[in-house]
This record gives structure tokens, sequence and C-alpha cells, in this order.
């Protein structure tokens, strides 16, 4: 008993546990991963903005057991580097047109590093004032440019898959929790949306998606129709969801017309505005987007058209109170919080307790660069978008299928001078598309438009030019002529 009471005061007072470095290594490994970031970033555009690998293969590299004895830590970052990372989608390549990419700004990553690094946990006042006050700053800026009043507020989340579940969390408890709710969206409606209605309690036979009409907008009259059904059916509609940026084309749904009907049947109004809603800070966006602040929530991720890093979700309300009710719960071991009464805990506001900075990198980009920069950054992709729209309606091969809107194209190959059927033409866009998948520099996507194959480029990366964009035209216009011949 003696002996293994001497071992223990051995370990306990021991100062090197196994889990530290001298401060000399740290520097070192520090300057080292970041040498290979800056490279990476230098580097990219030669590269090509997709590298994959199965994961019959992945599995034979990594699926081994944890050492007993560590590796030399330069050898870990090198491996990461070099075998682990890349093997992915580049997302922030000047040409990655696929899904929603973006480029995240250097002072964001840097932001992240050194959260980490402080470990902070954005909880509460007592645990994270400083990190609390910053994010009520940047949810202020927020709430600046959509226009909401001063009682607004909101906070950071993962992204707007978070943000809408939030969101209906809150949509739920102000109808008061009622039975067989329902909630409404546009069949054009992020798939984000559908799944934060399920978490919350709406049967999905209660989901109701609402058609949209030509040009890829929520049918007002389909929606009012679908509600009075409901509410003479017993059902109680809780919330409509209206997209301010679709995921597919970019198209926008009659904010201001929803915002009318939303307040004249008391049902909450929430705007995905994911990738779009950063649109606001120019004067152009402001115009396309105008009554967004009439919504009752609005849902933003700073990680995509504003530049950052993932995870960098948002979540603002018009009434900051409405997500207070909804999700402060007191919890004995939380008890000494009330150091800091009447200061905001971000706990009571949405589905997380532990939360990291997610603010800092908004912040610490602004502060960087400025707003101006920002402002031009956005009014690019959407410029770049509007010069790809002029160069397909002029190409004989390309055919728009709906107009440009927010950084996104929609188009295909249907050449002028052939009659071709839905059915092969389908087939022809498909092998376009692989074709680009593995053998072009770029990575574009592709979406079902009212059942139309569509290949798709989304622009709103702060580091494509033009070139960017032409080339990748190009290079699916070559394609096309191939695919065509072989008819």
């Amino acid at each position: 008993m003696e002996g293994q009471c001497e071992e223990k005061r051995e370990l306990s007072d021991d100062g090197d546990n196994g889990l530290q470095m001298a401060p000399e290594l740290m520097l070192d490994l520090a300057h080292k991963a970041a040498e290979l970031l800056v490279e990476r970033i230098q580097d990219l555009p030669e590269e090509e903005a997709w590298d994959g690998e199965f994961r019959q293969g992945l599995e034979r590299q990594l699926m081994k057991d944890p050492p007993e004895a560590g590796r030399s830590p330069a050898e870990v970052i090198e491996q990461v580097a070099r075998e682990i990372l890349p093997v992915a989608m580049r997302l922030d390549h000047p040409r990655c047109f696929a899904f929603i990419p973006s480029s995240p700004t250097w002072p964001g990553v840097l932001a992240d590093f050194m959260a980490a690094g402080y470990n902070i946990n954005a909880c509460t006042w007592l645990v994270g004032s400083g990190p609390s006050q910053l994010e009520l700053v940047v949810i202020d800026w927020l709430r600046q440019w959509v226009g909401y009043p001063e009682s607004a507020g909101g906070l950071f989340t993962s992204g707007g898959s978070a943000a809408s579940l939030d969101a209906f969390v809150a949509a739920r408890e102000a109808a008061g929790h009622p039975e067989r709710a329902t909630v409404y969206m546009s069949d054009q409606s992020h798939s984000a949306h559908i799944r934060a209605a399920r978490i919350i309690g709406v049967r999905p036979e209660c989901i109701r998606l609402i058609p949209s009409d030509d040009l890829f907008r929520l049918d007002l009259d389909a929606l009012a129709q679908a509600a009075a059904d409901d509410r003479a059916a017993g059902f109680n509609p809780i919330a409509v969801c209206a997209n301010a940026g679709t995921s597919s084309t970019g198209t926008i749904d009659p904010i201001e017309a929803m915002a009318d009907y939303c307040e004249s049947e008391s049902i909450w109004l929430h705007i995905d505005a994911a990738y779009g809603g950063f649109a606001v800070v120019t004067e152009q966006g402001k115009e396309l987007l105008r009554g967004i602040e009439r919504a009752d929530s609005i849902g933003l991720d700073a990680h995509k058209w504003f530049f950052q890093p993932y995870e960098a979700g948002c979540l603002l309300v018009k009434d900051l109170s409405t997500l207070e009710r909804a999700f402060a719960v007191r919890h004995d071991i939380l008890q000494d919080t009330i150091w800091g009464a009447n200061h905001p805990n971000f706990s009571d506001r949405g589905l997380q307790l532990s939360r990291s900075v997610r603010a800092l990198k908004v912040w610490m980009s602004v502060q960087t660069f400025g707003m101006e920069a920002f402002r031009q950054a956005v009014s690019r992709g959407m410029a770049l978008a509007t010069q790809a729209e002029e160069y397909v309606s002029e190409s004989q091969l390309l055919e728009m299928l709906n107009p440009a809107s927010l950084g996104i194209v929609c188009f295909r190959i249907n050449p002028d001078d052939t009659s071709i059927d839905e059915e092969e033409l389908t087939e022809i866009n498909k092998t376009i598309l692989a074709r680009m998948f593995w053998e072009d520099k770029a990575f574009i996507s592709s979406t079902l438009l009212h059942g139309k194959f569509s290949l798709r480029l989304c622009i709103v990366n702060h580091t494509t030019t033009w070139d960017d964009v032409r080339e990748t035209l190009k290079a699916i216009e070559r394609f096309g002529q191939e695919a065509l011949s072989s008819i």
C-alpha cells in the first residue's frame, strides 16, 4: 500500500504527463502546418477541383490500430497534408462550381486556429464573456444587413440544417405546440427543412411540398389553398419556408407576397437564405431580396457566400424572445451562470450547449479586409453568372433552362439545329457530366428541373475569374459536340 501511494505521488507531481510539447516544438509544428496550407493555396489553381478514392483503397491505407507509442508529429502533419485532406472535393478551387462551393479567407482560417488554441466554449456568459460579446457584435452586423429591427437577434450554428431546426422549434413553440402541425415549403426547398420538420415532430405526411412555377418560385395560390384545406381538415399550419436562393437554381420565392400571406394567417415565415442571403451586402442583392426583413426567422451560412471556413451558419429571428422561450431550460449544474445575470447565454438560444466561437472568423475577416472587399466579391459572383448566361444564350450547342440567379446558372447541351428527344438529351448531358468529372480540371454538378436533367454552375468563389468560367463552358461544349457526333 505504501509503495502504491508513493507511485501516485510521483505521477501527480510529474509535470510531463505525456500529452504536452515543448514550446519550441509547438512553434515548429505550427509553422510547418501553416507552410503546407499556404503552399496548398498557392498551388490550388493548377490542381484539379476534385480528387477522390474508393473506400477499399482508403481502408488499406488508413484502417490501422492506433499506435501504442507516438510517431513523429512532423510526420503525422505531413501525412495529413499529403494523403488525407487532399482526397476530397476542393471546394475553394476557382473551378469548383458544384453544389455551393466557397473559398475561405486566411484570417478566417487563423480565427479557427486561435479559437481552438484558446479552447473556448461559447455557451454562457460566465464561460465565454469576450467571445459571447463578439458574437453579439457580428449578429448585430447581420441584423442590420438584412434590415431587422433592434428587437431581433440570433446565434451562430453549425450550418443551415441546425439553423432551420432551431427556427422550426421556435415556430412550433410560438404556435403553442399544437397537435396535427403542418409545415409548408416549395418543391425546390432544401432537404434540410424536411429533416428539421420531422425532428420537431411533424409527421412526414404533414410536410407539404408546394409546387413551383415555370421559374421555380413557390406558387402562392397553391400554398394558400393547401393551408386552407388543412385548416378545414383540422390540421394546424405552423410554418412556411421561403427560399432566398434555392440550391438548384438560385431562384428567389415571392418573399413579399409570402410575408403578406403569413401575416394575414398568423403563420411563422422562415426564409432559407443559407447561401443567397449574403447578397444583401450589395445594392443589387438588397433589391433582389426585398422583403426579407419581414420574415420571422432567417437562416444564413457564412461558410458559403461570405467566404469563411466551415462551420459558420447563423439563425436570425425578428423577435429574440421567441428563441429564448423555446430553448432556455434551467439546469442545476449551470446554476453558477447567475454570474452575469441579465447577460445573454447563447445556450438559451439554440440546441447546443458546447459551442465553438464561430463568429470570430467573420469578425477577423471583416476587420482585416473591410466590407467593401466583401461587397465586391459577392457582386463579382453575380456578374460572372450573368456573363455565363450570356455565353450560353449565344451558344448554338447550349440551352439555358432558367435565368441566372444569385450566382447559379442552369443549362444543358441542346443544339439549335437538331431535334433530339428528352430521353436522349438526358443521356447526352449525363455523359458530359461524367466526362467533366473524370477528364477536366473543373468540377460541376447537376440537378433536376421539373424533370429535366440540368448541368449547373454555382459561381460564388471569390478567386474565380471569367477565364475559369469560360474554359469550363468550352469544355462542356467540346464534350457535347463529341457526344452529338456519335449519335
